[in-house]
């Protein structure tokens, strides 16, 4: 690996620190389009050593919160004393994606073709092979719509001893490019607030005070939309909902075995759905512990896309999400409340 890849992997993996204290925004599945410029630095085999520049175009599919994929093909050329050199490429790369914040930092992996053509010393030389590419670089979002990409990455071309007079070559590439998504990012829900209640009508006389009612067993449900950003497990500012469960669990200290339990709707994997529900349960439980709650009266669950509210067959993406909803849910079960009639 050069110098100038040691140096990309390296603000890579030093990126990763600064993104996850970028304001978060949400992960979100679409496919986007890139072009780009580049700068090549050609391996010594094809026959020249000054670098070049081209353009490319790839296609970029959102796959999941920590990879992405681009499928497309680049074109650069190096001129100098007399020697001409091009290389076209057409392939496939995989995304590590560090975080979904603002700054995006990453490694690739791909594989591919690559043409490369060339005047040498034996001639005019035109060869087709196979190659493998490895890199790292950045992505920063300027909206939900619009980011900029940059990386550096080496190609090394399996030639299979080719007029080149080389069995490989390798080649270096700093690219430079401009993302555009085709979905957008559906927007919050905007809270609504309830109608107030009409006022009883005045009693003709006050009847004596009904003894209080027994305690009985409530499950408290509140929709994960309310609680947290999509696809994420930190809870949005004040909840004024949890405030009231925990002034209860205070008033009540004799309640235990509370079971807090989170639920996804299915977009997205078992496997990453059933932790998302945990670190939901886990953040309800450690807001009612910080308001002064025991955690030993408290349980915390995840049970991912198990008891579906609703059901759904929706197309399109952005209705999906808005369609399954209520199946995004935290559930505070077994609080015994007291209520004071009037």
């Amino acid at each position: 690996m050069n110098k100038v890849m040691k140096l990309a992997v390296a603000a890579a993996l030093l990126g990763c620190a600064s993104g996850a204290m970028a304001q978060a925004m949400s992960y979100y599945p679409s496919w986007y389009i890139m072009p780009s410029l580049n700068s090549m630095d050609p391996d010594s085999v094809f026959g020249t050593d000054h670098r070049g520049q081209g353009v490319g175009l790839k296609f970029g599919k959102v796959l999941s919160p920590a990879w992405d994929m681009q499928l497309g093909a680049t074109y650069a050329r190096a001129r100098g004393n007399g020697t001409r050199y091009q290389q076209d490429t057409l392939g496939v790369d995989a995304l590590y994606m560090f975080s979904r914040s603002a700054f995006r930092p990453f490694l690739l992996a791909g594989i591919g073709a690559e043409y490369d053509k060339g005047n040498t010393a034996r001639g005019e030389i035109s060869k087709t092979s196979p190659y493998l590419a490895a890199g790292a670089g950045f992505q920063y979002a300027f909206s939900d719509q619009w980011s900029m990409q940059a990386d550096v990455r080496r190609t090394h071309g399996y030639l299979r001893d080719s007029g080149f007079n080389s069995h490989s070559g390798s080649n270096t590439y700093i690219t430079v490019g401009l993302n555009y998504y085709f979905d957008k990012q559906p927007p919050a829900p905007v809270a609504v607030a309830a109608a107030p209640m009409p006022m009883p009508a005045p009693m003709p006389a006050p009847a004596p005070p009904p003894p209080p009612p027994a305690p009985r067993f409530e499950k408290v449900t509140m929709s994960a939309t309310e609680l947290f950003e999509f696809d994420r497990a930190e809870l949005r500012g004040p909840q004024a909902k949890l405030d009231e469960i925990a002034g209860v669990l205070s008033d009540n200290p004799g309640v235990n075995n509370i079971v807090v339990t989170g639920y996804t709707d299915r977009i997205g994997s078992d496997k990453y759905n059933q932790k998302l529900s945990e670190r939901r349960a886990n953040a309800v439980k450690a807001y009612l512990v910080g308001k002064g709650i025991d955690g030993s009266r408290l349980t915390a669950v995840g049970k991912g896309e198990a008891n579906p509210v609703v059901e759904c067959t929706e197309k399109k993406m952005a209705a999906l999400i808005k369609c399954l909803e209520p199946n995004r849910r935290v559930e505070v079960e077994q609080i015994t409340i007291e209520r004071k009639v009037q």
